[in-house]
């Protein structure tokens, strides 16, 4: 807010752009599309209990995880968003098998392409927590006036151009982040539009909450098991003791890990050696806007930003958050022969 009046999302974009003589505003155009794609899968998921919209869709996605009602709603929606949109090239979804290419001329001659989840923790639907949209924007690598082909889909996290994610909460935020800063926009619904509520967003390099399902420590290595334990010691060294807070949505968590710090992890475990969440769709974006604010995210032991994928639903684990606490929680993990108590 400038002296006392709303800035919407729109305005921001502007005045951003303008910082750029060169700038097409395209970007700035795509944002604006997924802001209106975001507004759409809000009313649905405020209606979600009237509408006959939760439970379950009936069908599997190509992870093989049950889709829910809005999942597919959201899907469907952010497809014919962007696919109207003269920006966008083509998306690849966490619900859908491959990329989806749009074949017009406006869409073949667009220079980026989008890649998101459609809606983050789809266990916490029917039960009223919140739950999100995740999207990164890459500049396409394939020639301009064909149709956009997987290997625009498969570059590394520090080639993005801007990451960004919706969360349904108490209220409904849009934050997003370019190389030049991290910014959060609140959905004012007297005007239906996005306005600048948290500018330059900036995570501390410490914080006192760590994020993790809990429930599968018998499955974490030694190195896992002693940061847990060092996390839940009752000697109040080193600021801790830290809180355990774990809401099972990557966009709740780490919302609240951005504005307050704190560390957010999903490891390798016994079930799932890779890693769970998916690289392209969760981690990749989500490791941009921490960076970006001044955070950290590794894998255990690269910056996520800078692994290669080689598949378009490629999983890996994850340690992101404040800089400081991603840090220790890695020279646990990292320990050799490290004993758990």
């Amino acid at each position: 807010m400038i002296q006392g009046k709303l800035i919407t999302m729109d305005e921001f974009t502007i005045q951003e752009t303008r910082k750029f003589p060169q700038a097409t505003g395209e970007l700035s155009s795509l944002l604006r599309d997924i802001a209106l794609a975001g507004k759409v899968i809000n009313k649905q998921v405020r209606k979600a209990g009237l509408a006959d919209i939760l439970g379950k869709h009936g069908a599997t996605n190509v992870q093989g995880e049950e889709q829910m009602k809005l999942d597919v709603l959201a899907n469907e929606t952010l497809i014919h968003v962007l696919k109207n949109s003269s920006d966008c090239s083509g998306i690849a979804s966490e619900e859908n098998d491959n990329v989806v290419p749009y074949e017009d001329t406006f869409s073949a001659n667009s220079k980026y392409i989008v890649l998101f989840d459609p809606l983050d923790g789809s266990s916490n639907i029917d039960v009223n927590a919140s739950i999100g949209t995740i999207f990164s924007i890459y500049r396409r690598v394939s020639e301009l006036g064909k149709p956009c082909c997987e290997k625009d889909f498969l570059q590394p996290g520090n080639r993005l151009m801007a990451a960004g994610y919706i969360i349904y909460g108490s209220s409904t935020m849009m934050v997003y982040a370019t190389r030049l800063s991290v910014n959060g926009f609140t959905l004012e619904p007297s005007i239906g539009e996005f306005c600048l509520s948290h500018p330059n967003i900036k995570i501390p390099d410490n914080g006192k909450i760590y994020s993790i399902n809990q429930g599968n420590t018998v499955k974490f290595s030694a190195g896992m098991r002693a940061y847990l334990d060092y996390c839940m010691e009752s000697k109040k060294e080193e600021g801790r003791p830290y809180s355990h807070r774990y809401i099972g949505s990557m966009v709740g968590d780490l919302h609240r890990t951005l504005i307050k710090g704190g560390i957010f992890m999903y490891p390798a475990d016994k079930s799932s050696p890779n890693g769970k969440l998916r690289l392209q769709y969760e981690c990749n974006p989500m490791a941009f806007i921490v960076e970006a604010a001044g955070g950290m995210a590794s894998d255990g032991t690269t910056d996520i930003l800078d692994v290669q994928p080689t598949e378009l639903h490629q999983r890996v684990p994850v340690f992101i958050g404040s800089k400081n606490m991603v840090n220790k929680a890695l020279e646990f993990v990292n320990m050799p022969e490290v004993v758990a108590n």
